[in-house]
């Protein structure tokens, strides 16, 4: 079983999505964090964030990988900690954003949905990635609450900085984030992360009765 969930920047999908992954016995698989790890290995080896075919390149050489312990690695390298550093925050948009690198990894992020029972977030999930997903949910926010949720993840961070930040990020992802006509939409502005899991685990028992 695929559980699928898409949305923009601070509505919770990594929160959320690990947990219930935990819950559920699921596979985790952040796809933001998979961008990330790109990211940070193409800035280690010189590789512009604007050359679309090189990227794809070391994309395709070097999968990004999900361990048993949660950690993240590419090129045999764990990366777990290193790609939330917030010059790879600001530089995973751009690498993103290249149709060439999106389908590398795109069939990465397949190949691990087909390997196990998985919980699967990111921006083009329930529509690109696997739109034959059991269980699609679009998680919203409001503005204030994501930024609010950035500003946490990232001490030393201005909230101004944040916000702006944020806004930027709508725009280079507005084309890539997608609501799948199928999914169920929730609003995470006022609930806790445990209050979302319980909706969307129930999703999942719905289905699979």
């Amino acid at each position: 079983m695929i559980v699928a969930i898409d949305g923009p920047a601070g509505a919770g999908k990594s929160t959320v999505a690990a947990a219930l992954a935990r819950r559920l016995g699921f596979r985790y698989v952040d796809t933001g964090a998979m961008y990330r790890a790109l990211t940070w290995l193409a800035r280690e080896r010189g590789v512009d964030p604007e050359d679309g075919p090189a990227l794809a390149a070391l994309a395709a050489a070097s999968p990004v990988s999900f361990e048993a312990d949660g950690s993240i690695e590419i090129a045999g390298i764990d990366v777990t900690d290193a790609i939330r550093e917030a010059e790879i925050d600001r530089l995973a948009p751009v690498v993103a954003r290249h149709p060439e690198v999106r389908a590398i990894m795109r069939e990465r992020q397949r190949a691990l949905g087909e390997e196990a029972d998985s919980v699967i977030e990111g921006r083009d999930i329930g529509t690109v990635v696997a739109p034959q997903a059991e269980v699609k949910v679009f998680l919203v926010a409001d503005e204030r609450e994501r930024a609010r949720r950035r500003l946490a993840d990232r001490p030393g961070v201005g909230a101004e900085e944040i916000a702006a930040d944020l806004r930027a990020r709508d725009e280079q992802d507005a084309v890539n984030t997608r609501r799948a006509a199928d999914a169920v939409v929730l609003d995470t502005t006022t609930m806790s992360v445990d209050e979302v899991v319980d909706r969307i685990a129930a999703l999942v028992e719905e289905r699979r009765g």
